[in-house]
C-alpha cells in the first residue's frame, strides 16, 4: 500500500512531488448533467475512489463516515449507505471514497447505483455536510510544543497529501514519550498493508526528520470495536 510513500525519505528529499501514482479510470457521462465521474482503484480491493469531478469538501479536508449511524450530519453520506453493499463512506476535496462490506459484492452491480446517486445528489444543490466539521487534527495549536508541530507539519505537507491520493487519511491522535498516535480512515482503515504503510513508511519518515519520535502506533476508537463486535453477534444469530 503507497508504494511511494514507502520509499521515503531519500525520494521526498529529491523531489517531494515524485510520491504520486495513477491508477486505471473508468468513466460516467450523463449529458443531461454535463458531469463526468472517474473511479480510481485503491490498495485496498475492497474500496474504491469516485472522482465527481466537482468539490467535495475544501481543499486538504477529509471526514469520515465507518458505518451508517455516523452519516447523520451529511446528506450525500446517508443516500450512499443506502446502496446495498455499501460498508462506509470517506469523503475528500474532491472525491469520495466508498468501501464495500465484502468481496462477494461486485463493483460492476453497485458502481452504476454510485454513479446516478453522486450524480443525483450534486444536481440538487444539497449541503454535503450539515453540521459536522472535517478532519482539522493537523492544525497546529498555540499549546503544541516544537516537536508536535513538527509531526504535524509533515503529515500535512508531505504524508496526508499522498495518502489522500489512495482514497483515506492518516489522523493525528496524540504525542506521547517518544510515540506518535495515528488512526487510518477510509481505505487505509480496513486496508491489508496499513500497519505495513505505518511502519515501513510514516514512522520512517518522521523519525528521519524528528529524532525524539520512537515509533508510530495505530488507534482505533474502542466504540467502533464495539459496534462491529455487536453487529458480527448479530450476523452469527441470524446464519444460525
Amino acid at each position: 500500500m503507497w508504494r511511494n510513500l514507502l520509499a521515503i525519505p531519500q525520494n521526498l528529499i529529491k523531489n517531494a512531488s515524485q510520491i504520486t501514482k495513477t491508477f486505471p479510470k473508468q468513466i460516467s457521462t450523463t449529458n443531461s448533467l454535463s458531469m463526468f465521474i472517474q473511479t480510481q482503484e485503491t490498495p485496498n480491493p475492497n474500496s474504491l475512489k469516485f472522482l465527481p469531478g466537482v468539490q467535495v469538501l475544501d481543499n486538504g479536508h477529509t471526514i469520515d463516515f465507518p458505518k451508517p449511524q455516523d452519516a447523520f450530519c451529511s446528506p450525500l453520506a446517508k443516500l450512499l449507505f443506502r446502496i446495498e453493499g455499501v460498508k462506509s463512506v470517506f469523503l475528500g476535496s474532491d472525491f469520495i471514497t466508498i468501501t464495500r462490506t465484502d468481496e462477494e459484492i461486485e463493483w460492476k452491480i453497485i458502481k452504476p447505483e454510485i454513479f446516478a446517486t453522486v450524480m443525483d445528489f450534486f444536481a440538487s444543490n444539497l449541503p454535503v455536510l450539515n453540521e459536522a466539521k472535517p478532519n482539522l487534527d493537523t492544525q497546529i495549536n498555540e499549546d503544541d510544543d516544537e516537536t508536535v508541530q513538527m509531526i504535524k507539519e509533515l503529515l500535512d505537507t508531505r504524508i496526508r497529501p499522498t495518502v489522500q491520493e489512495d482514497g483515506g487519511d492518516i489522523i493525528f491522535m496524540g504525542y506521547d514519550d517518544g510515540v506518535v498516535k495515528l488512526k487510518m480512515q477510509g481505505s487505509c482503515s480496513s486496508c491489508p498493508s496499513s500497519v505495513v504503510t505505518l511502519k515501513n513508511g510514516v514512522q520512517n519518515m518522521l523519525q528521519f526528520y524528528i529524532p525524539e519520535v520512537v515509533a508510530v502506533e495505530q488507534v482505533t476508537d474502542k466504540s467502533d470495536e464495539i459496534v462491529e463486535k455487536v453487529f458480527e453477534e448479530i450476523d452469527k444469530k441470524l446464519d444460525g
